[in-house]
């Protein structure tokens, strides 16, 4: 295999080259994430994997045919067998009770069995290079052709027109892609045809696939396929922002991958597939709407304010009972689980205005007493629906509307006292707080 031995990437005398190799780089790895976003949104997520096994029998069939190892007879023959493999996959998953994923694999461990029966009767003496298969042929951008005056890498002949097909077929059939993805029995609903729309895509993923196969080479081109949309998928939340992102990311992956191998002489694919694994796990961890982080702050807002609700309606329940006694502040965060949630979520009451803290112990304000009154409606009403709409027994309501009075919301909450008659009582014969 060529080896590039730099050392500075942006060293005037091979800047160039560098250049070249990024160029590539982003056009395949954009083509990817473009097509990739759909397989991941479809949970196909494997295709890639499939059509890089079962294009051996159309590679050898094609050298049979030409007796030429040159990219044109290759891609041929690559392509009619990716194209073939989506094809029998639908077909088994439509026909033969298969899921998609079991599909996959009996089509391309199926053909790949056939293409090494195939290179073993009819060309065993051809030499296949193994590391291109896995690597690609990132490092041939040294070999160029002359367009325009200008030197391009040969890889850009059919990386470029994939990507131009793959952008104009998608933007033509966007509506049509984006129903049958989510909700394929609706587009059928609507006159659109499912199958034909789901063909058009597996053929664009096959054309992509094998065109990224020589670049990124068969096995790394699925995490090229894979990794962007899935990274795009953890940090927005619509469509059109998830294949914008796919394809950002995919060519960040490419600059990124490229300058670093090329300074420390390694894989440029592994390198890409590294930092787009490495852009995955920052986005596990930061995605503002799906990072671990956004989740965990979420869930503590959701927990301080079920803490702070429950401090609420504890101290309006004991002030209805008998309005000159006051909690202490540790009984009060003791009575709702303790730890530090409780004890922000008391001060928060504190230092809101809700609550006050006094000799005698914590009280709630005229703007507490408001809220605190509101929770307590929402939990006897729902106590009062579940006895006498479900005819629940009096001991099964509490824990049931403890629940539910955080979530229900002021409509809801409006629908539950229309059913009441006015001036009713809770099934436990407590009053119910008007708002």
């Amino acid at each position: 295999m060529e080896t590039l031995a730099l050392i500075n990437p942006f060293a005037p005398d091979t800047f160039p080259m560098v250049l070249r190799l990024m160029t590539v780089a982003v056009v395949v790895n954009v083509s990817c994430a473009l097509v990739g976003s759909f397989l991941v949104l479809r949970r196909m997520s494997m295709m890639g994997d499939a059509l890089s096994h079962a294009v051996l029998p159309g590679l050898v069939i094609a050298f049979l045919f030409s007796g030429s190892l040159g990219i044109g007879p290759m891609f041929i023959g690559a392509v009619v067998a990716g194209m073939a493999t989506t094809y029998l996959t639908q077909t088994l998953h439509n026909y033969g009770r298969l899921t998609t994923d079991a599909a996959m694999g009996v089509v391309f461990t199926s053909l790949f069995a056939l293409g090494v029966v195939f290179l073993k009767l009819f060309a065993s003496h051809v030499h296949l290079d193994a590391a291109c298969v896995y690597e690609g042929s990132l490092l041939k951008v040294l070999e160029t052709i002359e367009i325009g005056g200008l030197q391009l890498p040969r890889q850009l002949l059919i990386a470029v027109p994939v990507l131009v097909v793959s952008v104009g077929v998608i933007g033509l059939l966007w509506k049509e892609l984006k129903l049958t993805t989510f909700d394929a029995s609706l587009a059928t609903a609507m006159g659109i045809s499912a199958p034909v729309v789901h063909y058009t895509l597996m053929t664009l993923v096959a054309l992509t696939a094998v065109a990224s196969f020589q670049v990124v080479g068969s096995i790394l081109v699925i995490a090229m396929l894979i990794i962007p949309p899935a990274t795009a998928q953890l940090c927005v939340e619509r469509l059109s922002h998830m294949v914008w992102l796919s394809c950002l990311l995919g060519a960040a992956v490419a600059v990124c991958g490229s300058v670093t191998a090329v300074y420390f002489d390694v894989s440029p694919p592994g390198t890409m597939a590294v930092y787009a694994g490495l852009f995955y796990a920052m986005a596990m961890v930061f995605s503002p709407t799906n990072g671990v982080l956004s989740r965990a702050w979420f869930h503590y807002q959701t927990a301080s304010r079920i803490v702070r609700e429950d401090l609420l309606a504890m101290v309006y329940r004991v002030e209805e009972l008998d309005n000159t006694r006051h909690l202490k502040r540790e009984s009060a965060v003791e009575a709702v689980g303790g730890g530090l949630v409780a004890r922000r979520a008391l001060q928060s009451l504190l230092s809101g205005g809700e609550m006050t803290d006094g000799p005698e112990g914590i009280a709630l304000t005229e703007l507490g007493r408001g809220q605190a009154a509101t929770m307590v409606r929402t939990h006897r009403l729902w106590e009062t629906y579940l006895v006498e709409e479900l005819n629940l027994p009096l001991d099964h309501v509490h824990e049931p509307a403890h629940r539910m009075e955080h979530f229900i919301d002021d409509e809801i909450r409006e629908q539950l006292a229309e059913r009441l008659p006015e001036g009713a009582e809770d099934p436990h014969g407590r009053e119910i707080p008007e708002p």
